[in-house]
C-alpha cells in the first residue's frame, strides 16, 4: 500500500477537536487522503449516500443516539465500507460487541498516537484492527468455552432480579414482587455483581444495554 494512494475517510464525532486530531494523522499517513467529518447521524448518513467512503471512523455516543443502531445501516448503504470505532470507552465492554454488530476495528481513544497510527495503517490494509487484549479475550472465549457475552452467565432468576434492579425496584420491592425473602434478593444481587465483576448499577444498566 503506497502512502500516495487515494483514500476517502469519514470521521463521524461530535467533538470537532477529535475530528481534526484524527485529520491530522491520516494526513500523515495518507498524502492524498479526503477526508469528510460529521458530527452527528444525520449528516454522516448523508455523506455516505452521496459518496463512497473507504474508511469510516466511528465514536459510539452523538447527541442523536448511540451508533450501534446505525452500523447496519451503514452496511446496507456501503457494503464494503470498513468501520473503525473510535470511543473513550471501555473496550473490555464495548469492543466485542461493536465487532459483533459490523465493525471492523475497536480503538480507545487513550491510545497512544503510535497505537492510532497503526489501528488506520491496519484498517486500509487488511480491514481490520483489535487490540492485543480483545484477541486474548476471544481466544480465552473460545478456549474456556466462557461465553463472550456474559449476560450468559447469569440464571434466569438472576435475569429477572437484574432487570427490576434497572427498573429502579428496591430490594424489598423486589422480595414483595418474586414472594422471596429480602436476603435472598441481596443473595442474588451480590451473585449478579461477582458474574459480572461490576459493583454498581450504572454497570448493570450498560451490561444490559449493550448485550441483552
Amino acid at each position: 500500500m503506497k502512502p500516495t494512494q487515494n483514500f476517502t475517510f469519514l470521521i463521524a464525532d461530535d467533538h470537532s477537536i477529535v475530528r481534526q486530531g484524527v485529520s491530522l494523522l491520516i494526513k500523515e499517513l495518507f498524502f492524498n487522503a479526503k477526508i469528510h467529518q460529521a458530527g452527528n447521524f444525520k449528516d454522516t448518513l448523508k455523506i455516505l449516500r452521496e459518496t463512497k467512503i473507504d474508511l469510516l471512523v466511528l465514536d459510539i455516543n452523538f447527541p442523536d443516539g448511540n451508533s450501534l443502531n446505525i452500523i447496519a445501516e451503514t452496511k446496507n448503504i456501503q457494503p464494503n465500507i470498513k468501520i473503525l470505532i473510535f470511543s473513550a470507552y471501555d473496550e473490555d465492554i464495548y469492543a466485542l460487541r461493536y465487532l459483533n454488530a459490523g465493525a471492523s476495528g475497536y480503538l480507545n481513544k487513550g491510545s497512544s498516537e503510535e497505537e492510532m497510527k497503526l489501528a488506520l495503517r491496519s484498517m486500509m490494509v487488511s480491514g481490520k484492527y483489535i487490540t492485543q487484549n480483545i484477541k486474548d479475550r476471544i481466544l480465552d472465549s473460545y478456549i474456556s468455552k466462557k461465553p463472550i457475552n456474559p449476560l450468559e452467565l447469569l440464571s434466569n432468576r438472576e435475569v429477572e432480579v437484574a432487570r427490576l434492579l434497572i427498573k429502579g425496584y428496591g430490594n424489598m420491592e423486589i422480595a414483595e414482587y418474586l414472594n422471596v425473602k429480602k436476603s435472598t434478593v441481596s443473595t442474588f444481587k451480590n451473585r449478579i455483581f461477582e458474574k459480572l465483576e461490576i459493583d454498581n448499577l450504572a454497570d448493570l444498566i450498560d451490561f444490559f444495554q449493550l448485550y441483552n
